[in-house]
């Protein structure tokens, strides 16, 4: 942290000037150890609860508060843009059920290394397991997509439970304390072999030699991303990243769609489909377009299925001048 420094004794001069940010910057790094022992002792306290009270709590809590918050009006949005057979009050059904997915999959995550392949109750199932069983038999690394439905944060921990080790991308928190806590809940259900990397360039690199290397990666592709390229999304343009059509191309690895469907508190299914179709016509950008709008249609399909398990509550499509040419 640097401050400007103030004009020496025997100097003349004024002092530079002191960035308004940098006291509140110095601020938050004197309080994040303590941020972080408070987010310790709020999982802590979690836990000790059962796993189905939690989740029970946190999703009425977030179904009454959520939709009273401002980013609800982004969801209504959404909805009235993508869904427009849904009329009003089925848009509030489905943001109150965004809300409540969302509240339990956050008092969910302390207790996410307790969840195993179950018949009811507490757990997950699988469909599909055939296609994962060929992966893992095989030995063939792959690219896996999916979307922020149902309780996403459980798609790394069956696969590892089912012998594949699929590595992933997170945004790291601001706070350091913070950002190791919640990688640690993650992290304790995945086992030997699973990386998780952080968003931006140092992470996308160590990632491709994680693939080089024969691993495989979990993406979460159903977020905007500026840079991305103009891809079809609920009849509109979204853009939409790129990446995963260009390595599955680069490294000639099957793209596998999967996604978890919420049964209950804590109960979920894993749904695996087969390997998806990647065309090699020798046109590069014409086949990664054609990959992304595969990808964005099966996004549409799960969401259409259940609309209030998905996070409507992003930013997915940009303003329409914001597509136009030149």
């Amino acid at each position: 942290m640097a401050y400007a420094s103030p004009a020496r004794s025997g100097r003349r001069g004024r002092s530079g000037p002191v960035s308004p940010q940098l006291p509140t910057q110095l601020l938050a790094q004197l309080l994040a150890p303590a941020t972080g022992l408070l987010l310790a002792a709020l999982i802590g306290t979690v836990r000790r609860f059962s796993p189905v009270a939690c989740s029970n709590l946190g999703g009425r809590a977030a179904r009454l508060l959520g939709p009273l918050l401002p980013v609800s009006r982004i969801a209504k949005r959404n909805l009235l843009d993508a869904l427009p057979e849904l009329d009003a009050g089925s848009r509030r059904r489905v943001v109150g059920g965004v809300w409540d997915n969302l509240g339990r999959n956050v008092l969910e995550l302390p207790h996410l290394a307790s969840f195993t392949r179950t018949v009811d109750g507490p757990g997950w199932e699988v469909e599909g397991e055939r296609h994962l069983a060929a992966l893992r038999d095989g030995g063939v690394p792959a690219l896996f997509f999916s979307g922020h439905l149902g309780n996403w944060e459980m798609v790394l921990p069956i696969a590892a439970a089912l012998g594949i080790a699929v590595s992933g991308f997170y945004r790291a928190a601001s706070n350091p304390e913070v950002d190791r806590a919640v990688q640690g809940m993650r992290l304790v259900g995945l086992g030997k072999g699973v990386s998780m990397f952080a968003k931006g360039a140092s992470g996308a690199r160590a990632a491709l030699s994680h693939l080089g290397r024969g691993g495989s990666l979990g993406f979460l592709v159903d977020q905007k991303m500026n840079d991305g390229i103009a891809v079809p999304f609920f009849g509109r343009s979204a853009m939409t990243a790129p990446a995963l059509a260009q390595l599955a191309l680069r490294f000639g690895v099957p793209i596998m769609p999967v996604h978890v469907v919420r049964l209950g508190p804590c109960r979920f299914r894993m749904v695996c489909e087969a390997p998806m179709a990647v065309p090699r016509t020798g046109d590069r950008t014409a086949d990664v377009l054609a990959i992304a709008s595969a990808m964005n249609a099966t996004l549409e399909r799960w969401i259409r299925e259940d609309p209030s398990a998905w996070l409507w509550l992003h930013r997915r499509w940009p303003k329409p001048a914001a597509l136009r040419p030149g």
